[in-house]
């Protein structure tokens, strides 16, 4: 299986306090394509961070990351977010005057990725893929419940035809039942539509299932047996 997102060295730290503090310290890994990752660890530990550093929403001191063995930083971080990669978060973070169906467009034209025409037409199909049927994803995305809105969030991440998603704590509002709906889809993107997953979780139930678990201790990703 070929390596989509490599780490090397990557290293990050803030002053707290007036004390620094490390929390990624020549952190590597390799996320190999079509995997469901889940990345586990104690409050504190750096989880977003790194998850934001791999999103390209924040830089670290030191260290690269290559994109299917490309430096992102050569990529361009805007062309990388807006091409490579998208982010479900566990607020969901849609737009609240959009329908779902809207959301789910919407993402489709902020890319340079090959789209379909009938764009309307595949945003509904992947709704309903999801289990958001066509009376749902013509609502307000208000109107929706939280697992209604996540799978909408789900929906809105692929649509853009990125090979990479990341999730933080995206069940992490959600009932059990719902959770593991949430995770059935995770499940989904990677053997149905070839992404690669990685979550960052305190969910047992989410890891799991997944088909990797990563340790983020001491700074530093490590398998889990």
């Amino acid at each position: 299986m070929s390596v989509i997102l490599k780490l090397e060295n990557i290293n990050y730290s803030y002053v707290d306090g007036g004390m620094k503090r490390t929390i990624l310290k020549d952190c590597s890994y390799e996320f190999e394509a079509g995997k469901f990752y889940t990345i586990l660890g104690p409050s504190g530990s750096g989880k977003t961070t790194l998850l934001s550093i791999i999103a390209g929403l924040d830089n670290p001191e030191s260290g690269t990351f290559y994109y299917d063995g490309e430096d992102v930083k050569k990529i361009g971080l805007a062309k990388y977010r807006r091409n490579k990669m998208a982010i479900v978060f566990q607020q969901y973070n849609l737009i609240n005057y959009l329908t779902g169906i809207e959301n789910v467009e919407l993402a489709m034209t902020e890319t340079d990725n090959p789209i379909p025409k009938n764009r309307k037409e595949v945003g509904y199909a992947l709704l309903e893929k999801f289990g958001i049927v066509k009376s749902k994803a013509d609502r307000l995305v208000t109107k929706l419940s939280g697992g209604e809105q996540q799978r909408v969030a789900i929906a809105r991440a692929i649509a853009s035809n990125v090979d990479l998603i990341f999730a933080d704590e995206p069940t992490g509002n959600l009932d059990t039942a719902t959770e593991q709906e949430i995770i059935r889809i995770f499940r989904m993107l990677t053997e149905e539509f070839g992404k690669t997953v990685i979550v960052v979780t305190h969910s047992n139930a989410v890891s799991e299932l997944s088909d990797l678990r990563v340790r983020l201790q001491e700074g530093n990703l490590h398998s889990i047996e």
